[in-house]
Formats: C-alpha cells, sequence, structure tokens
C-alpha cells in the first residue's frame, strides 16, 4: 500500500470515529426527546422536501445521467428515479411516520408476582443504526425517519449511484431536525463513496454501531454478512413466488401474477417465479403465459411451459433462483400446495410468497408449510411493503429470523428492557 493510500485510509478511518462519536451524543438525546418534538421534526422535513422539490430533482437528474452514461439496466434507472409523485410520496411517507405511535416507552407485557414486584417489558431505542443501501434515493428518507421516530441516532451511507440525489433529501431532514431543536448529528450521511467507509461501518465505529441494516444487491449483503462484527438486520434477494391453486379463479390469478411481476420489476417485491397446479395446467397455464407475455414479460418455463407457447424460453436450474429484477418470470408446473412449498424452499429467499385460491383450507396449508417473512392469499407479492403494511415507510424487508422479520418500521428499530417495582423486597 502506497503512503497516499495509507494517509487516504487514515483519514476515513478518523472521519468515520468522529461520526461514530457524535452518533452516540445525539443518540443520547434522542433517547429521551419528547413524541412532539419527534414529530414535529418529521413534519418539518415533509415540509422541507416539497418546498425543495425542483433542487432535488436537479440533483436526481444528475445521477440518472451518470448512470445512462454507464450503461445501467431500465429496472435500475426505475429504483432511482425521482419525479414530482415519488417525491410527494417522500414526503407523505414522513408525515405518515409522525401520525404512528410512538413505540418508545411502550410497554409490551406487565405482570406482577406473588411476592408484589410489578414487572414490565418496555420498548426502548437500540442506540445507533448504521444503513447501507444502494440505489434507491428515497431510502435516505425512510431510513432516518423511522430511526429519529424510534428514538435511534442514524449513519448513512448509500450508493455512489445516488450521491447527490440522497445528498439534497438529506439536506431537508437537516433542516426539520434543526426546526425541531433535535441534534443535527441525529442523521448522519457518510461525504465519501469509499469503501474504507463501509469497512468502518462493519468493523462498528468503536463500539458506537449497534445494528447494521444492508439494503442492496447480492453482493452487498454478502460483504456485510461476512464483515459485520455487530449484529445485523439482513434485507436478502427478492425471490417471491406467486403459487396459483386448482382452485384459483382465472382472472384473479392473471390480475394478481401481472401485477406482482409488472407493476415495478425493480423492487424486491415483484414475483419473479409462477408456479402452477397440475390439476389447473390445463385451463390455467395457457392463459397466464399469454397474459405475460402479451404484457411485455419473457417467460421462462419447464417442459409444460414450453407446450403452451412457443414463446417461452427453455429455463434451467439457475432461472428458479435468479431475482431478475427485471421483466422476466420462471414457470413451473408442481403437483399441489405441498410441491409448491418444496420448491419454494428449495429455492426462494424467505421474503414474501402468494397462493392464489378460493379454498382457504388450501391457504390455511400454505400459510403453514411456506416458511417465509411474509406469505399472502389472494394479493400481489407487490404489497410487501412497510408502507402498504401500515408502518409508514420501511428500511427493508428483514429475511432473517432473529430480532426483526419482514418490513422493518419503527417498531422494528426497538429493543426492551424490564422495569421492575417493587415496595421493600428482599430475596430470602
Amino acid at each position: 500500500m502506497t503512503d497516499t493510500a495509507t494517509k487516504t485510509q487514515d483519514d476515513i478511518t478518523k472521519l468515520m470515529r468522529d461520526m461514530g462519536n457524535r452518533a452516540r451524543k445525539a443518540a443520547q438525546i434522542l433517547a429521551l426527546a419528547s413524541t412532539a418534538q419527534k414529530n414535529a421534526a418529521l413534519a418539518a422535513m415533509a415540509a422541507s422536501i416539497r418546498e425543495n422539490t425542483a433542487q432535488i430533482l436537479t440533483s436526481n437528474q444528475k445521477d440518472l445521467e451518470a448512470a445512462k452514461e454507464r450503461g445501467t439496466s431500465g429496472a435500475f434507472l426505475d429504483r432511482l428515479m425521482l419525479d414530482e409523485d415519488r417525491l410527494e410520496a417522500v414526503a407523505a411517507s414522513l408525515e405518515d411516520i409522525a401520525a404512528l405511535a410512538d413505540p418508545v416507552g411502550d410497554v409490551i407485557a406487565s405482570w406482577e408476582r406473588p411476592n408484589g414486584l410489578r414487572i414490565a417489558r418496555v420498548r426502548t431505542p437500540l442506540g445507533v443504526i448504521g444503513i447501507i443501501y444502494e440505489s434507491r434515493p428515497n431510502v435516505t428518507s425512510d431510513a432516518g425517519a423511522l430511526c429519529l421516530k424510534s428514538g435511534n441516532a442514524v449513519i448513512l451511507r448509500g450508493g455512489s449511484e445516488s450521491f447527490f440525489s440522497s445528498r439534497a433529501i438529506h439536506a431537508c431532514l437537516m433542516e426539520g431536525l434543526q426546526n425541531a431543536g433535535l441534534p443535527r448529528d441525529a442523521i448522519q450521511i457518510v461525504p465519501t463513496t469509499d469503501r474504507e467507509a463501509v469497512a468502518a461501518m462493519l468493523r462498528g465505529l468503536d463500539g458506537n454501531i449497534d445494528v447494521i441494516v444492508p439494503r442492496g444487491g447480492k453482493g452487498l449483503i454478502a460483504r456485510v454478512q461476512q464483515e459485520a462484527r455487530v449484529p445485523v438486520f439482513s434485507h436478502l434477494e427478492g425471490i417471491c413466488h406467486v403459487y396459483v391453486d386448482k382452485a384459483a379463479d382465472l382472472d384473479m390469478a392473471k390480475a394478481i401474477t401481472l401485477n406482482a411481476k409488472l407493476r415495478r420489476t425493480g423492487i424486491c417485491g415483484a414475483a419473479e417465479t409462477l408456479l402452477v397446479d397440475k390439476a389447473c395446467a390445463k385451463t390455467h397455464l395457457a392463459p397466464l403465459i399469454e397474459a405475460l407475455i402479451g404484457a411485455g414479460c419473457e417467460v421462462r418455463g419447464d417442459a409444460a411451459a414450453q407446450a403452451v407457447n412457443d414463446k417461452v424460453i427453455p429455463a434451467t436450474k439457475d432461472d428458479w433462483s435468479t431475482e431478475y429484477l427485471d421483466a422476466i418470470i420462471a414457470v413451473k408446473l408442481v403437483d399441489g400446495v405441498k410441491d409448491a412449498a418444496r420448491h419454494i424452499a428449495g429455492y426462494g429467499s424467505s421474503h414474501t410468497e402468494t397462493i392464489i385460491t378460493d379454498d382457504n383450507a388450501t391457504a390455511a396449508a400454505f400459510f403453514a408449510e411456506v416458511d417465509s417473512a411474509i406469505v399472502m392469499h389472494n394479493a400481489s407479492t407487490q404489497f410487501a411493503d412497510g408502507g402498504e403494511f401500515g408502518m409508514g415507510a420501511e428500511i427493508g424487508i428483514a429475511t432473517g429470523k432473529m430480532h426483526a422479520r419482514g418490513p422493518v418500521g419503527a417498531e422494528q428499530l426497538t429493543s426492551f428492557k424490564y422495569v421492575v417495582r417493587g415496595s421493600g423486597q428482599t430475596r430470602p
């Protein structure tokens, strides 16, 4: 390593340590902030987003132009792109989060012991959260707001793809914090795209980061899981499935499948595989494939799918475990709900799966046998979203089983402590 490279690495390490120290001090203040003060900050942030829409869109255009020059895919550009409607949704999401109940101090459970001790389990902030994300600039706002609502300080490290957009949004968050009299260090954004900044966060910034939340592609998630020295909320690929059961209404099956796949192909809740019960193959398989192809979706299918439409491309084994994030879907016949569950267990990512059926007993069996973070009945997988779940927004969809699972909102960004009240009891 050259002297220049060493100096640069040392400078970034110093920068990140300072951010960690300042975040810890801010977290101590936020943990005691009132609900009214946090909500006032969120309202001011929403107002600032609306007032600065033109500036944010100008910054976003810089990111989009750079991405196009790199030959970025259409799905990636869709994740990166902001317009007036999307920015209004960002502002509205801030207001939705403000309207949520404050999780801090919430009594999860309470009971009294025979000796008169009264015990309560009470929600508390996690402390300092490090969030590493890639192309979506709206994560800057969602993550900052959810951490604030749950009393946590946050260090945001966005990707180089959304460098200008994320900073423009972050400036609005700073204005909101300042207007509410809260520390600006409560929501910090890493000012460099150097990968050493990520490495420093994964090491924990001298114990100042309590948890890391990664949101991005397979490469980012793999690096975080391998290198992190602090707990991680895993947000893996969205290899989501639509299973069409023999008792499915065909019109409903077509509508849900098209929406699940094509509404927005670049989000993690987009369906990537369609499984069709062989018991309804004669009536459902061809119309479903025809509808997908007619809507501009490429279909890669097994032998049965190929037999009903000559535009179907033969699927390989890799297709069953691929997150396309594009207008491509894999299609396969399965032998009922148990076979569908086996396929999902073997190739899925434990994200979101839906069954389309008019048989409630079959839906119940699907719910019992499919072990994913989100399971649905007669609904599009694109509802796998914290905002749609009434959480205001989300930091991501956690696909692990420890602490948080599914949409990670304000409540999921808390821990708890036990509060014990006595009247002079001593233990014999």
